[in-house]
């Protein structure tokens, strides 16, 4: 295989030219051809072939080629040429043209072709006599055959000459010729994807595409379609090779024009790019010229000059100091900032440059940030805000920044977050009071190691007043979340109040009274004392969100709903991943609370997507998992609650309240397979770890109810009464009227005698609370043993309520158990009766979903609540419910959905 003949694919017109130039010389005509390109682009692979056609029919052939370390030495082109016989120095007897004479004189005898090339290295001198020659080349059997990268000229393309000057100019390869080449250098032809790979990769350069094919076959590769990803990361280091030989022996100015077109090419004009080098350069179009010939530029947009790949930008900059290199790029950045360049570019310059010291810097790198955030780059992120910290600011600045970046390290590197979080803890000074209560709380809203624990303990004595406060309730709040016998920390902190005026203090203490499932006044009056406005205080996150648990516990679940949704509000505005997710976390406990399992789906995927679970802290991880597992559950998504449960435990939760979370939910879910022995040990192992930490409150996980029915189910009767009445007395201990009704449901499950009695007492409990969910659960009980004992009149407006209830959720396991329930009624299931109209399946599914709830009776502003559109929306879905019905309104959409669900239109 000839791999010497490969740069010739393609150049079929150049070699026609030069072969008419060469037959001429037999008949005594001169001539002159010029070929220009890119370097690489085979000139000097045609000058070879024609030298070589010249050889074979007998005439003499000259050579000579310039380099870049000769553009400063006198004729030494005309030294190869002529040789060193003749006197070249510029002032030597032969005049400014040695050894011309003689050339022409001898060509006489025997015709003579000249090949120089790369006309562009010549130096001054020889350049001059090559001049020289081509005048006096009419009459003479000489051509003269010259090759250039870039658009070198013998003689000036405006100026007439005495014999006419051929000019080829070389261009890139075509997709059929670099097909062709793939086919001659790897033995076959390539598949059509490898080869428009080829093609794409090497922009049709042939030297490139030479050596890369060359290494790729040489490697044992095919061109098969499969191998494109290694011909391309092949190409790249052949584009890069090629890039470090063109670098050698280039002026001072070309190399440190390349070096800044290689920080900030893509982003500048050329004549901007010239501006950063030292000194300036006086001739921009000639040093343009000078890039172009190399071969390693390109046209950008508009004046841009700029460099192909990462991997020729990294070539060129390699060999520069790191010191240099770092200068570089900051006064590129600085001048990209006075040119509007986009904050992402100036933050990429940024990065690898040296602190600037301006103030524009900082802000450019925290837009970058944030930009980067809205795309979900955190990585870039971090990068951003830790070379914003090189800068110079003041404690504050810092302070603020090293806040945001540690908030952000929670997903890449959380210890190191830890850390930095701890720092700001232990920096001194009354300025930065807000920053260390922000770092507390930050930190522990991650979960917070005994690092940051240790920070917050040691802060704790040189606070003052409000931040005292603040960091006394976040230190306790920590606390309440783990048991450690051992803990050394404990007598150092002071205790909380019993009535708080702090409004961090109040939230924690509301919350740990709610734990312990005293004093239901007092806990709501305090809870809603930690969203008092006291400046710094009043804006932690922990305490507010705690408060608001303790208001679902109260029974104030709207409240709590509101309160969460500004709470949810402020984290988003800022980058902490970690307490967002925990937000949405514990929306999503509520929104299951109230029976909305759409709502809680909805966030908790949006806590995934805010933390992926496997970055949650051990602390906190458990009762994330626990509340998917729960919607899971209450989706009718068994498989998810299955494998959910099934993860391994993280190592910290044994002892944790998260952990006893996650105990319960798996225990759920062991009931909902049929595996009561299994439910009734994982339910007492949670009931355990919270009387461990002395949290008797059974509205934070009914351990107790649910663990009776799991030995009701096994017929360990005895139990299963003590175990319900013991949550019964502690709900009333209470007072919160759902964590009663559901207290009297367990026992209603339990029990043998007044069964019933206890379920409608239970069900008339829950009817007036937000609980929804425990509502419906107790109606299904309650209808269930309404017509186990045949009472089918009392059953049926019960049925009504409860299809009412699950009608906006189909899938959801209430609403299965209410189709079941309808069934042995005797009326239809939801959705699947016989009596549908035809009509009824061209709606859309948002549509049936609108109209049904509407038939049910709600309001339009229900409806929108229900499935989070706006009410317009709903307006808009009924009025194509209506057309394609046929109907006039909403009586008859009532009548349809009641007769559809097997209902007469009279039952309320």
């Amino acid at each position: 295989m000839q791999l010497s003949g490969l740069p010739l694919i393609g150049r079929e017109r150049e070699r026609a030219v030069l072969a008419r130039a060469v037959a001429g010389l037999s008949a005594h005509h001169p001539a002159v051809v010029t070929l220009t390109g890119a370097a690489g682009f085979g000139q000097d692979a045609l000058l070879r072939w024609a030298a070589g056609l010249a050889e074979d029919r007998g005439l003499r052939v000259l050579r000579a080629q310039g380099t870049p370390g000769e553009t400063d030495l006198a004729y030494g082109a005309v030294n190869q040429l002529v040789g060193p016989a003749a006197d070249t120095t510029p002032e030597g007897p032969a005049g400014p043209s040695p050894g011309l004479a003689e050339l022409l004189r001898t060509a006489r005898d025997r015709p003579t072709l000249l090949t120089v090339a790369d006309v562009q290295w010549l130096d001054p001198h020889s350049l001059r006599w090559l001049q020289a020659l081509v005048r006096r080349l009419p009459g003479a059997p000489v051509a003269v055959l010259a090759g250039a990268s870039g658009p070198a000229h013998l003689v000036d393309p405006g100026a007439p000459g005495p014999l006419p000057v051929t000019r080829l100019v070389l261009r890139p390869l075509d997709s059929a010729e670099v097909a062709a080449a793939v086919a001659l250098v790897c033995g076959g032809p390539g598949q059509e994807r490898f080869t428009a790979a080829a093609a794409d990769a090497t922009a049709g350069h042939p030297a490139v595409l030479h050596d890369a094919l060359r290494r790729f076959t040489d490697a044992g590769h095919q061109p098969v379609d499969a191998q494109v990803p290694r011909l391309r990361a092949i190409t790249a280091a052949v584009t890069a090779d090629h890039a470090t030989r063109a670098l050698r022996g280039l002026p001072a100015p070309a190399v440190a024009a390349l070096r800044a077109l290689a920080v900030c090419g893509d982003l500048l004009d050329f004549p901007l790019v010239c501006t950063l080098l030292d000194p300036r350069p006086e001739h921009e179009a000639g040093l343009r010229e000078t890039l172009e010939a190399t071969g390693l530029t390109a046209p950008g947009t508009g004046a841009a000059l700029r460099l192909p790949g990462p991997e020729v930008r990294a070539r060129v900059l390699e060999e520069m100091p790191a010191g240099e290199r770092a200068d570089l790029y900051a006064r590129a950045a600085e001048l990209a900032h006075r040119a509007a360049v986009d904050d992402a570019a100036i933050a990429a310059l940024l990065l690898a440059a040296r602190p600037v010291g301006a103030p524009w810097a900082v802000h450019a790198l925290r837009r970058a940030c944030a930009d980067a955030l809205r795309a979900a780059d955190h990585g870039r992120a971090i990068a951003c805000l830790t070379r914003a910290l090189e800068e110079p600011l003041d404690r504050e600045q810092r302070a603020r920044l090293s806040l945001e970046l540690a908030s952000l390290e929670v997903v890449e590197a959380p210890e190191a977050g830890d850390r930095r979080f701890a720092r700001i803890l232990r920096s001194p000074g009354p300025e930065l009071a807000g920053a260390r209560m922000r770092a507390a709380d930050l930190a522990l809203a991650r979960g917070g190691n005994d690092v940051v624990r240790r920070a917050l303990a040691d802060a704790l004595p040189v606070a003052r007043d409000g931040e005292r406060d603040a960091l006394t309730a976040l230190f306790w709040l920590a606390e309440m979340g783990r048991h450690d016998d051992t803990d050394l920390l404990l007598h150092e902190v002071p205790a909380l109040p019993g009535h708080p005026a702090s409004p961090a203090q109040s939230g924690v203490r509301a919350w740990e009274l709610a734990l312990r499932g005293e004093d239901l006044l007092t806990t709501r009056a305090l809870a809603r004392g930690a969203f008092a406005d006291r400046g710094d205080e009043g804006a932690l996150l922990l305490p507010r969100l705690v408060a608001c648990r303790a208001l679902c516990l109260t029974d104030d679940l709207d409240e709590a709903a509101q309160r969460l949704d500004v709470l949810l509000a402020e984290v988003r505005r800022g980058p902490a991943r970690a307490a967002a997710a925990l937000v949405l976390t514990a929306r999503g406990e509520l929104s299951l609370r109230r029976g909305r399992s759409d709502l809680a789906e909805r966030d908790v995927a949006a806590a995934e997507r805010a933390l992926p679970q496997g970055h949650w802290h051990p602390l906190y991880a458990p009762y994330a998992r626990a509340v998917r597992i729960l919607v899971a559950l209450e989706s009718g998504d068994r498989e998810r609650a299955q494998s959910l449960a099934a993860l391994p435990d993280p190592d910290a939760s044994w002892n944790s309240m998260a952990g006893a979370h996650l105990l319960f939910a798996r225990g759920l879910v062991a009931i909902a397979d049929g595996r009561p022995v299994e439910a009734v040990d994982l339910l007492l192992a949670a009931g355990r770890r919270l009387l461990r930490l002395q949290y008797d409150n059974p509205a934070l996980v009914p351990w107790r109810s649910m663990a009776a029915r799991a030995c009701h189910a096994l017929g360990h009767h005895q139990e299963a009464q003590r175990l319900s009445h013991d949550e019964l007395a502690l709900a009333r201990r209470w007072g919160a009227p759902s964590a009663v009704g559901w207290a009297e449901l367990g026992v209603g499950r339990a029990v043998r005698e007044e069964r019933t009695a206890r379920l409608r007492e239970a069900v008339r409990l829950l009817r007036a609370t937000p609980a929804t969910m425990a509502y419906t659960g107790a109606l299904i009980e309650l209808v269930t043993a309404e017509l186990d004992a045949g009472r089918r009149q009392i059953a049926a407006p019960l049925v009504a309520e409860l299809t009412r209830l699950t009608a906006a959720h189909p899938g959801s396991r209430p609403a299965t158990r209410a189709r079941a329930l309808a069934q042995r009624l005797g009326r239809p299931p939801s959705f699947t009766g016989h009596d549908r109209p035809a009509a009824w399946a061209a709606l859309s599914e948002a549509e049936r979903r609108t109209a049904t709830l509407a038939g049910l009776g709600h309001g339009n502003r229900d409806i929108a609540d229900t499935l989070s559109v706006t009410t317009r929306t709903v307006e808009l879905r009924l009025s194509g419910a209506y057309r394609k019905l046929r109907i006039s309104g909403r009586a008859e959409l009532r009548a349809l959905v009641r007769s559809m669900e097997g209902y007469d239109t009279d039952v309320a």
